[in-house]
């Protein structure tokens, strides 16, 4: 017999979250400078999580931030690069691209085919079964981080043929679809796209100031006013980290682990990648499922 579920509501409110940022965009769009100036007004300590051979250093001379190189990108490296950030205290990571995570060596149309064959005959519906969980880890973990987090993605180029002031007809270099899964946009707060003109358009939104916003070479006012919304809420409580190490603490007691745990899954930051005792990488809500079962059998 089914276990009965109790449905509580609660009054909504607006706590001080996180800015979750998606910029996408063809080559040469500024989308990794976009990032970092955006990064900046958004304040505190920065990292960016570089799949571009080292573009971002390009900007050391006018940002402050740290990186970490990546060769490869299977879904679940991410996770581990997400989990060093936070018990680092970044306050703000940069994924420049997601893109890579997708399409990349070692990205999930790589672990799918992989599964794929692994399957026998190369079913390509028992490929996604095996790689589609891996995927879902990596949103819930940038979802869940406990600081801002920025991603670019690249665009599949197009050329049109338009007529310029002269009356000539000229091509032009456009961007179209972002190269990853199709829906992953709903998984932000705002998402733009930026052209080769340094011309970012807002497609989303969840701040209204920025609806539908035309904004030519986005600079700090754009992060600025991304901060000013996400500053307009209530107390946000205990950050991860601070979870983390009450979880931790032998002193914390099953029961209050219990209530870290529902607490957490009622802010859904469960999924959110942080490392263990021993520093090996793990979600915050199967940490506190572990010491809670530990606790429970050692009481």
């Amino acid at each position: 017999m089914r276990d009965t579920v109790n449905f509580t509501f609660a009054p909504a409110t607006k706590a001080q979250a996180k800015a979750r940022l998606a910029f996408a965009g063809p080559s040469g769009s500024g989308k990794t400078y976009t990032s970092l100036v955006t990064a900046t007004a958004l304040g505190g300590r920065i990292a960016v999580i570089d799949t571009e051979r080292g573009s971002a250093a390009k900007y050391a001379d006018l940002f402050t931030f740290d990186t970490l190189a990546m060769h490869t990108y299977d879904p679940r490296d991410l996770v581990k690069a997400l989990a060093a950030a936070g018990g680092a205290g970044y306050d703000v990571v940069i994924v420049d691209s997601l893109s890579h995570f997708w399409m990349g060596t070692g990205g999930m149309l790589e672990q799918v085919d992989q599964a794929a064959k692994r399957s026998g005959g190369g079913n390509g519906f028992a490929g996604w079964k095996e790689a589609r969980p891996m995927e879902r880890a990596m949103v819930d973990a940038l979802l869940a981080y406990p600081g801002h987090v920025i991603v670019t993605m690249r665009t599949k180029t197009e050329y049109v043929v338009e007529e310029n002031d002269r009356g000539k007809k000229v091509p032009r270099k456009i961007g179209t679809k972002p190269e990853q899964r199709d829906g992953i946009e709903y998984e932000f707060d705002i998402v733009g796209d930026l052209d080769l003109e340094n011309t970012l358009i807002v497609s989303k939104s969840r701040c209204k100031g920025l609806a539908k916003a035309v904004i030519r070479e986005p600079d700090r006012d754009f992060g600025g006013t991304i901060l000013a919304w996400l500053s307009d809420g209530s107390d946000p409580g205990m950050t991860v980290s601070e979870v983390r190490r009450k979880a931790l603490d032998e002193a914390t007691t099953f029961e209050e682990l219990g209530q870290l745990y529902k607490a957490e899954e009622q802010i859904g930051r469960l999924g959110a990648a942080v490392e263990d005792e021993d520093g090996n990488s793990t979600t915050l809500g199967a940490l506190l499922a572990r010491l809670g079962n530990a606790r429970k059998a050692a009481a």
